[in-house]
C-alpha cells in the first residue's frame, strides 16, 4: 500500500497522525490582551469601592458625614438628568485645553530659545526657578483682579503648564548632540531654520514629557481656581456642595476629577509621549 498523501492546511502540510490547529488571529489576541489589561487596571478601583461600601454599611456613618456608594451613584444620575453635570464638566475640560494650548504656544518657543542661546538661558534661569515655586494657585488672588472669572482660571492653568514646558524644552534642546547642530550648519541650515528642522524635533520627547507633567499641575490648578474664583466647573460644583453638606456630590466630584484626568493621561498624553519617544527618541519599537 502506498503512503497516505499529505494534506494541506494553509501553507503547512500535515502528515498522518498530526493534528490540525487553526491559526490564531492576531486581532483576537490583541483584544484578549486589551481586555485583560483593562480588568487589571480597574481591579483596584472595584476593590476600593467594595471596601468603601462595607465600611459605610458596617459603621452606619450618616450621609451628612460620608456617603454610601449608592448615594454617589444616585447623585450622579440626578445631575446628569438635570444637565448640571455636563455643564460643569464641559466648563472644566474647555478651560484645561484652552490654558494648555496657550502654554504650548508660548512655552515651547521660549524654551527653544533658552536652550539654543546660553546667554538667554543664564539670564532667565534664576527667574524661571523662582517662578516655579509660585506657579499655580499662588496667583489666584491677582488673577481674579486682572481677569474675568474664565480668564482668571485659564491664566492659572497656563501658569502651571508654562513653566514645566519651558524647563523641559530647554533641557531637551541642551541634550541634542553638538555634532547634529554642526552637521546641520555645514549643510547650510541657518539660525532660523535650525529651530524647526533640528532643535524642535530633537527636543520633542522632552517637550511632550513636560506637557504631560505640566497638564497634571494645570488640572490641579484648575480645581483650586474654580473653588476660589469660579462660577462653573467641577471645582465650583464641589465648593457649592460643601456649603449645603452634600457629601454625595462632594465625593462624586472628587471621583470625576480623578477619573477625567486618568482618562486624559492614559488615552491622550501617555500614548503621545510614548509614540514621540519611539519616533524621535531613537528607541527600538516592537513590530
Amino acid at each position: 500500500m502506498g503512503a497516505a498523501p499529505a494534506t494541506s492546511t494553509g501553507d503547512r502540510e500535515t502528515g498522518p497522525g498530526e493534528s490540525r490547529t487553526a491559526p490564531q488571529h492576531p486581532r483576537s489576541s490583541l483584544v484578549r490582551n486589551g481586555v485583560s489589561a483593562t480588568l487589571w487596571f480597574l481591579a483596584p478601583f472595584v476593590i476600593l469601592a467594595a471596601i468603601w461600601a462595607m465600611i459605610v454599611e458596617g459603621t452606619g456613618v450618616p450621609l451628612r458625614r460620608f456617603p454610601q456608594v449608592t448615594d454617589v451613584a444616585m447623585a450622579g444620575a440626578a445631575m446628569m438628568a438635570d444637565g448640571s453635570l455636563w455643564e460643569h464638566l464641559g466648563a472644566s475640560v474647555w478651560r484645561v485645553f484652552q490654558g494648555g494650548g496657550l502654554a504650548i504656544l508660548t512655552g515651547v518657543p521660549f524654551g527653544l530659545l533658552m536652550g539654543a542661546n546660553r546667554k538667554v538661558a543664564t539670564f532667565f534661569t534664576p527667574l524661571l526657578r523662582f517662578s516655579v515655586a509660585l506657579a499655580g494657585i499662588a496667583w489666584i488672588p491677582l488673577a481674579t483682579l486682572w481677569f474675568r472669572v474664565d480668564g482668571a482660571v485659564t491664566f492659572i492653568i497656563w501658569n502651571a503648564v508654562f513653566f514645566s514646558l519651558v524647563y523641559n524644552t530647554m533641557q531637551g534642546v541642551q541634550q541634542i548632540p553638538v555634532d547634529f547642530r554642526r552637521a546641520a550648519q555645514s549643510l547650510g541650515t541657518g539660525p532660523l531654520r535650525m529651530f524647526p528642522q533640528v532643535l524642535f524635533p530633537g527636543a520633542l520627547p522632552s517637550i511632550v514629557t513636560g506637557l504631560r507633567v505640566g497638564m497634571g499641575y494645570g488640572w490641579r490648578g484648575l480645581i483650586a481656581a474654580e473653588i476660589i474664583a469660579g462660577t462653573a466647573g467641577l471645582g465650583y460644583s464641589l465648593f457649592l456642595a460643601e456649603k449645603f453638606f452634600r457629601t454625595d456630590v462632594i465625593v462624586l466630584m472628587m471621583i470625576l476629577i480623578g477619573a477625567i484626568w486618568l482618562v486624559m493621561d492614559r488615552s491622550l498624553l501617555a500614548p503621545l509621549e510614548r509614540r514621540t519617544v519611539e519616533r524621535w527618541g531613537m528607541t527600538k519599537t516592537e513590530r
